[in-house]
């Protein structure tokens, strides 16, 4: 008999999402009856607001919520998040530049197979999210890291970026707030690297998804920090500019699975024409609840984000307290990334451990506490853990990390 044809050499490259993967693992030794404490997964601990549930809950009222709609999203929904862009962004747009998609992953995944050739590089900031690489790979693109490290607050130079260029260099992603370190790069170093691409032609595909997430970098409470999109830093930069959002962080709603790109017509064209053959609309019934919390109050969210940054104060303090990490104060989303090099290369509980990912299975196995270890995002010595918790779990696992390595 002849022997099976091989599968899909890109698709066999692709590696399962460290952070999913460290979540699944949390989550089975919890259903067994372990009690960990889990830091892992990028998804806030809150229900998503009753207002918007509700909105979801008429929708399936409606018959025509039943059948195909355009692929690019419902009009009135692309309506609002051209009001938002223009509200958040600085960026007017028409809803003609806007694709609606299956949460933000499918946002990214399509805006590298818009703007990237096979062999084309993309500058990739370093901590980064662990699906890009992956789905510059899928566009057959080259992915190129450029690493900032704790000492920069994880936030890269024009220099560093200027030095990884080559005449192959298509695109860069640009992240702020940043997962997986928090980092929020200020408006005028948002505005040197928009120039600065703008100035070599190159695109920028900058994830927004966290860009409602920001808080102030002192005291507490208070509303007012602001992200400066990179559109908004350098207004010429938008027609070389695919900025990708969505309602999961801000609402919690990742579950929902409603994300959007938006972008200059030629660019969101190319993105459409590919929605329409891989995925069609996204679940119309979702698209109304997102709606719905573009559109409605924003009392909820803001509730929410206040508790995202005590926490994120608390976590950051506690933390400091162990001898040999040092943490960074992130100003954005809701994950601290500290560099933990001080706790390699020494003994613990009997084991000594050499990279991060060791100290993340160390940290398990004797603290039952799961978190990410760097090498899901780049260079080992760096942890991720999200604040996304509650409270207490938050000041017990913290706990046990000070424990274990008193």
């Amino acid at each position: 008999m002849t022997e099976r044809a091989p599968l899909s050499r890109k698709l066999s490259a692709i590696a399962e999402s460290a952070t999913l993967k460290v979540d699944a693992k949390a989550k089975a030794l919890q259903a067994a009856g372990r009690p960990v404490i889990s830091y892992a997964a990028g998804e806030p601990d809150f229900a998503t607001p009753q207002f918007i549930v509700d909105a979801a809950a008429a929708a399936l009222t409606n018959p025509a919520n039943f059948r195909y709609t355009p692929a690019v999203g419902l009009p009135a929904l692309r309506e609002a998040i051209a009001e938002k862009t223009a509200r958040d962004s600085g960026l007017a747009v028409d809803p003609s530049q806007i694709v609606v998609t299956n949460g933000g992953k499918q946002a990214v995944y399509q805006a590298f197979q818009a703007v990237v050739n096979p062999g084309d590089e993309v500058l990739l900031p370093a901590p980064y999210w662990t699906t890009y690489p992956e789905a510059i790979a899928l566009a057959d693109g080259v992915a190129v890291e450029v690493f900032a490290g704790a000492d920069q607050d994880y936030k890269v130079t024009v220099d560093q970026l200027e030095a990884a260029r080559t005449d192959r260099t298509t695109a860069l992603v640009f992240v702020s707030p940043s997962n997986p370190t928090g980092s929020v790069y200020s408006p005028e170093e948002t505005r040197a690297i928009g120039e600065w691409a703008v100035r070599h032609g190159i695109w920028i595909v900058s994830d927004e998804i966290y860009q409602n997430l920001v808080y102030p970098s002192t005291g507490s409470g208070q509303a007012g920090a602001r992200a400066a999109s990179i559109v908004e830093a350098v207004p010429e930069a938008a027609d070389q500019t695919i900025l990708v959002n969505g309602v999961a962080k801000t609402y919690a709603m990742t579950g929902w699975r409603v994300g959007w790109m938006v972008g200059p017509k030629d660019a969101i064209t190319l993105a459409a024409n590919l929605q329409s053959h891989l995925s069609s609309n996204v679940n119309n019934v979702a698209q109304r609840a997102a709606l719905a919390a573009l559109t409605g109050p924003q009392d909820e969210a803001e509730r929410m984000r206040e508790a995202f940054d005590r926490r994120r104060r608390l976590i950051v303090a506690e933390l400091a307290k162990i001898e040999g990490v040092t943490v960074p104060n992130p100003l954005g989303a809701f994950y601290v990334y500290p560099d933990v090099s001080g706790l390699l290369g020494r003994e613990w509980r009997g084991k000594t451990v050499r990279t991060s990912l060791e100290l993340a299975d160390l940290i398990l196995d004797e603290a039952e506490v799961a978190v990410v270890p760097g090498e899901a995002f780049g260079p080992s010595g760096y942890l991720r853990l999200s604040y996304a918790l509650g409270d207490e779990q938050l000041r017990e696992g913290v706990h046990r990390l000070q424990t274990l390595f008193a």
